[in-house]
């Protein structure tokens, strides 16, 4: 059984991945994209709250702020690289 802080890990970085999806649109590619940048994105930045020692709302030993920020930063660059541009 998972531990509890996984759980939560993962149910916050779909739950980014699945309002980023609602507010930028798209297709089911789209939102899979947005799903998978959302947990990546939300794990390194756990990852990189644990070794910088960033306590902001920290959640047992989730660093739910940098792993927040993470999660966005990944999104948006999805978003940036993946969008499609008017040719002149």
């Amino acid at each position: 059984m998972p531990a509890p802080t996984t759980t939560l890990s993962f149910i916050l970085a779909t739950l980014y991945g699945a309002f980023f999806h609602l507010i930028m649109g798209g297709d089911t590619r789209r939102l899979a994209l947005f799903l998978l940048s959302g947990w990546v994105g939300f794990s390194l930045g756990h990852i990189l709250g644990v070794a910088f020692e960033i306590n902001v709302f920290a959640i047992g030993t989730l660093r739910t702020a940098s792993a927040t920020l993470g999660a966005f930063i990944a999104l948006f660059a999805a978003h940036i690289l993946t969008a499609n541009r008017k040719h002149r």
